[in-house]
């Protein structure tokens, strides 16, 4: 399990959508393709792999799908994305 939670977040379009439904709330696929600058079929694509991996929740809201982390995540996946998360992050502020 922890090679397919890995796998899911090692593009970069999928780690992007994963830190923004990290905030605990509902995203609208269109709010996931504004800010991530993504078409909506590539956005559908990753959220799609995302879903399989276990890692994110979908709701039909009318001609929309939002998405949230799955609430209900074992606490060695919640541990792993957290992980991955805090490192993109220093990865960020050395770069930048």
């Amino acid at each position: 399990m922890p090679i397919a939670i890995l796998s899911a977040l090692s593009e970069p379009t999928r780690l992007g959508a994963v830190r923004i439904l990290a905030d605990g709330r509902e995203h609208c696929v269109c709010d996931l393709m504004r800010r991530l600058d993504a078409t909506q079929s590539r956005m559908s694509r990753h959220m799609q792999t995302l879903k399989q991996a276990g890692l994110v929740v979908d709701r039909r809201d009318a001609q929309w799908v939002r998405y949230r982390l799955r609430p209900d995540l074992a606490p060695e996946v919640r541990a792993i994305v957290e992980a991955v998360l805090a490192a993109a992050d220093a990865e960020e502020r050395v770069a930048a």
